[in-house]
């Protein structure tokens, strides 16, 4: 039985996501090379390194939007690269994403926003929207703000807003690049509470890309260290805290000498990934 950065394989765990060697380049640029990430159900999943270093990229392999050159991505044991479309969707359909902007769009209202998902997919039916669009904006704290469109609600509501949307449709993962990108501290500690309460209320699988080593430390199980498009370090937020890992402690230090190649002299890390 291969090894691999977890010590554990899915007969032992209980392996919700796997990123199984997985490869990907655009064109000469090559952002993953190998990598192996395993979240367990219920837990959540920190990936952190620096940029262009494979974080977003690994997202976009989980939720099915690029396809690895090598490797596959599996969901409870059902591979993504093999699944044909109506089995693809069927598979996205358990997943919540929110990325940096929360993607709101601009000329709906809040509520129209949350409402989207129900209404594009034709999930429910029309006179159960309300219901469940009013039980999600109350979970996240919107209901006054229901009837704003998005150009008049702060940073912080509209990633609120965001997740509020995911949530319409109970997905049993939930997925964040840079959630906390562009939040004040008192923001991002309400953005990191809010996790906390999805894990602990919910059971939700999660998985957090970041810079943000005061969120990283508050919300994760376990933090995924990427550099240079390999998993560097898998472990607590104490492990890694702690870790006598010369490239990690430089990374969560902040410092500019070591053993890190920064993006100026790296050809990996020209473009954020």
């Amino acid at each position: 039985m291969s090894t691999n950065p977890y010590g554990e394989t899915k007969e032992k765990t209980d392996i919700v996501i796997r990123m199984e060697d997985v490869h990907k380049s655009f064109g000469e640029r090559s952002i993953l090379k190998g990598v192996t990430i395993e979240v367990k159900r219920g837990e959540v999943m920190v990936l952190l390194g620096g940029s262009g270093t494979g974080k977003s990229v690994s997202i976009r392999h989980i939720i099915g939007l690029l396809k690895p050159d090598a490797g596959d991505v599996l969901i409870e044991g059902e591979s993504m690269v093999h699944a044909g479309r109506d089995r693809m969707e069927k598979l996205r359909s358990r997943m919540g994403v929110l990325f940096q902007s929360g993607a709101l769009i601009n000329w709906l209202s809040v509520y129209d926003n949350v409402a989207l998902p129900l209404r594009e997919h034709r999930l429910v039916k029309e006179e159960e929207i309300d219901d469940i669009v009013r039980e999600k904006l109350q979970y996240m704290g919107l209901m006054p703000a229901r009837n704003l469109l998005p150009s008049n609600i702060s940073g912080g509501m509209k990633k609120r807003a965001g997740i509020a949307r995911a949530l319409t449709t109970n997905p049993e993962i939930l997925l964040y690049d840079e959630p906390t990108s562009g939040l004040d501290p008192v923001l991002s500690q309400v953005f990191n509470e809010l996790v906390r309460k999805l894990q602990r209320e919910l059971q939700v699988t999660q998985v957090v890309v970041t810079h943000d080593m005061n969120s990283a430390y508050f919300i994760a199980d376990r933090i995924t260290f990427l550099y240079q498009g390999k998993v560097e370090m898998v472990g607590t937020p104490d492990e890694i805290r702690n870790s006598s890992n010369p490239v990690v402690q430089q990374f969560i230090q902040g410092q500019t000498k070591g053993p890190m190649i920064l993006d100026a002299g790296d050809p990996t890390t020209q473009k954020k990934s």
